[in-house]
C-alpha cells in the first residue's frame, strides 16, 4: 500500500509542457508513478478532480534565515504552496557564518524583524547553522546561500576599504567552507553596506570560489535607481562579474526603482538578452508588486555614513557637519523614491503606532522635516518601509521575459506570534497566488503552465536541484494542489497579514503538510545541503 494517491488532477509538471490528466502515486517521500487510472491502495487519497497538481513552489529569494529558527512552521509560505525557500540573499546570510561584526549584525537584524524573539546564536559556521535548522525541525525545505556582505563583516567588519591579500583569501576560504558545508550558492548585496564597499575586482575574486563547487551567484545590484553608478551600469557590472568569474548569475528582484529609471525595463532586458547571446548564464527573479521593501539605512542613509558600524555612525551624528551631510543624503534618497509620501513604515518596534503611516504624513503631524524624522527614528531603530516606487509598465515588461522567475523577497511569517510583528509588505503572504491570479487568470500575460515553470522547474534549474522542481517519477514528493479558478492573494498593503485562497493541499517530502487548506502540524522539511537531496 502506498502512502498518498493524488487522484484525477490536471498535472502541470513544471517543465512548461501542457497539462495532462493523471494520478500521482507517492511512497517513501518520492513520486513513484504518474499515470491515469492508477489502481492501487493508499493510506491517504486526495481527490484532485478539477484541481491543478503542480510541483511545490520554490521561492528563490527570501530572508527567512532567522525566522525559521523562531517559528519553523513557515505558515505564510506553506499556505502559498511554497515547499522550498532559498535564504541568504542580498549578501546577507544572517544565519551563518557568524563571527565578529557579522554576529552583531545578526543580533541587530533579529531585533529589527522580530523584537519579541530570542535566539542564543550559539553556532558559528554554516554547517552548525544547518544542523541547528535540522534539530529544530522545518515545515518546508531550506536552501542556503552564503552572503558576501556577511563574510566581509566576519573578516573586515564594517570598514570601507579594499581588503588586503590575506583578508581576501580569508573571505574566499569562508565562502568555500560554507559551500562545502551545504550552502548551494553565493549572494552579493553590492547595494548594501558592507557589500557596497567592495569593488568589482573583489566581487569577481570571491565569485570565482563558487565556480569549482558548481553553485550560482545572486546579486542585489549595486544600483537599481540612481544612487551611485546607475541601474544600467549596475546590470553591466554584474554581467562582467559573471563573465570573468565564469559562474551562472542571477539578478535578484529585478526592477526599475524610482522616477529616475522608470521606463528603462526594455533597456535592462536587452542587456540580459545580449549577455545570454554572448554565453553568460544570467537569469532574474521578480515579485508581482509595485512596492519594494527597504529600511532607513537601505533607502535613505548614504553608504559612506554607515562605515564602521551603527554605533559609530550614531555617535558621529552629534557632529553638525556629519549630520548635515547625512541629512542631504536622506533628502536625495527621498527624491529618488518619489517623495517621503511613498515610504510607509512597516515595522518600527520602538513606536508601533507609526506603522502603516507614510513618512510625509508622520513628519507633518510631528511638525518636523521628513529628513530629520528619518534620522531621529534611526537613533532608536532601523525602521522597515514598504516603498511605493515601481512603475506598472516596467513591472509587466519584466514579468513577461522568459528568463525571469517569480520570487517573494519576503520572510516566513505568521498571523500571530513572534513572526507577526509590524505591518509588513503583503509579498510575505501573497506572492505566488498573486502571480497566478493576476498574470494568468486576469491578464493572460502567460499561460498556467508557464507560470508554474517560473515557480518550480526554473528556480530548481537555477539552483541546480536535481530531484526537485518537477513532477517526475523518482523525484522528491514536493507537491502543491490548487484551484486555478479561485487561487488569489488576500494580503493587502493596509491589511497584509492574511493567508491566500485556493491552495488546498501541500505535500513536503511526501508528507501531507496542508490539507483542505489547513496546516497538519507536520515538520517534514529539511535543509537541502546537496543538489541531489
Amino acid at each position: 500500500m502506498c502512502d498518498v494517491l493524488i487522484r484525477g488532477g490536471r498535472v502541470v509538471d513544471g517543465t512548461g509542457n501542457p497539462w495532462f490528466l493523471a494520478d500521482v502515486l507517492i511512497e517513501d517521500g518520492r513520486i513513484r508513478a504518474i499515470s491515469p487510472g492508477l489502481e492501487v491502495g493508499a493510506k491517504k487519497v486526495i481527490d484532485a478532480a478539477g484541481r491543478v497538481v503542480a510541483p511545490g513552489f520554490i521561492d528563490i529569494h527570501t530572508h527567512s534565515d532567522l525566522s525559521f529558527l523562531v517559528d519553523p512552521r513557515a505558515q505564510s509560505k506553506l499556505r502559498q504552496g511554497v515547499t522550498t525557500e532559498v535564504v541568504g540573499n542580498c549578501g546577507m546570510s544572517t544565519g551563518a557564518p557568524l563571527r565578529g561584526a557579522a554576529r552583531a549584525l545578526a543580533r541587530e537584524r533579529l531585533g529589527q524583524q522580530m523584537p519579541e524573539a530570542e535566539l542564543d546564536f550559539s553556532w558559528s559556521t554554516m554547517g552548525e547553522y544547518l544542523d541547528r535548522m535540522e534539530e529544530e525541525g522545518l515545515c518546508i525545505n531550506l536552501v542556503a546561500q552564503v552572503g558576501h556582505g556577511t563574510v566581509r563583516a566576519c573578516v573586515m567588519g564594517m570598514e570601507e576599504r579594499e581588503p588586503t591579500g590575506d583578508e581576501l583569501a580569508d573571505m574566499q576560504d569562508l565562502v568555500d567552507e560554507s559551500l562545502a558545508a551545504g550552502a548551494l550558492g553565493l549572494s552579493f548585496g553590492l547595494y548594501y553596506a558592507p557589500g557596497s564597499y567592495a569593488g568589482t575586482d573583489e566581487a569577481v575574486a570571491v565569485a570565482r570560489t563558487v565556480a569549482s563547487r558548481g553553485g550560482f551567484v545572486a546579486n542585489h545590484l549595486r544600483d537599481e535607481s540612481s544612487y551611485n553608478i546607475g541601474l544600467l551600469a549596475a546590470v553591466d557590472e554584474f554581467i562582467e562579474i559573471g563573465k570573468k568569474a565564469e559562474v551562472p548569475i542571477h539578478i535578484s528582484h529585478l526592477k526599475c526603482l524610482g522616477p529616475d529609471v522608470w521606463g528603462k525595463a526594455d533597456e535592462v532586458l536587452s542587456r540580459i538578452d545580449a549577455a545570454r547571446a554572448d554565453g553568460v548564464d544570467v537569469t532574474a527573479d521578480q515579485y508581482p508588486y509595485l512596492a519594494s521593501g527597504s529600511s532607513i539605512t537601505g533607502a535613505l542613509i548614504p553608504r559612506w555614513a554607515q562605515a564602521d558600524g551603527r554605533e559609530v555612525m550614531l555617535a558621529r551624528l552629534s557632529d553638525p557637519d556629519f549630520y548635515g551631510r547625512v541629512r542631504q543624503g536622506v533628502q536625495k534618497g527621498y527624491r529618488r523614491r518619489g517623495g517621503a509620501e511613498r515610504l510607509t513604515v512597516a515595522n518600527f518596534p520602538p513606536r508601533p503606532e507609526v506603522e502603516g503611516r507614510n513618512m510625509a504624513e508622520l513628519a507633518e503631524k510631528m511638525n518636523v522635516d521628513p529628513s530629520d524624522l528619518a534620522i531621529d527614528m534611526l537613533t532608536e531603530a532601523d525602521a522597515k518601509f514598504v516603498s511605493h516606487v515601481l512603475n506598472e509598465d516596467d513591472m509587466r515588461t519584466i514579468a513577461a521575459h522568459p528568463a525571469v522567475m517569480v520570487a517573494s523577497d519576503g520572510s516566513s511569517m505568521s498571523v500571530r506570534g513572534a513572526t507577526a510583528a509590524g505591518r509588513p509588505h503583503p509579498r510575505h503572504f501573497g506572492t505566488f497566488p498573486r502571480a497566478l491570479r493576476r498574470f494568468v487568470r486576469e491578464e493572460g500575460l502567460y499561460p498556467l503552465e508557464e507560470a508554474v515553470r517560473r515557480m518550480t522547474g526554473f528556480p530548481a534549474q537555477r539552483i541546480g536541484l536535481r530531484n526537485r522542481g518537477l513532477l517526475r517519477e523518482g523525484y522528491a514528493a514536493d507537491v502543491t494542489v490548487f484551484d486555478e479558478r479561485s487561487i488569489a492573494d488576500r494580503a493587502t498593503y493596509s491589511d497584509p497579514q492574511q493567508y491566500p485562497a485556493g491552495i488546498e493541499a501541500v505535500l513536503v517530502n511526501g508528507e501531507v503538510t496542508l490539507e483542505d487548506g489547513e496546516y497538519t502540524g507536520a515538520l517534514a522539511g529539511q535543509p537541502l545541503r546537496d543538489r541531489r537531496d
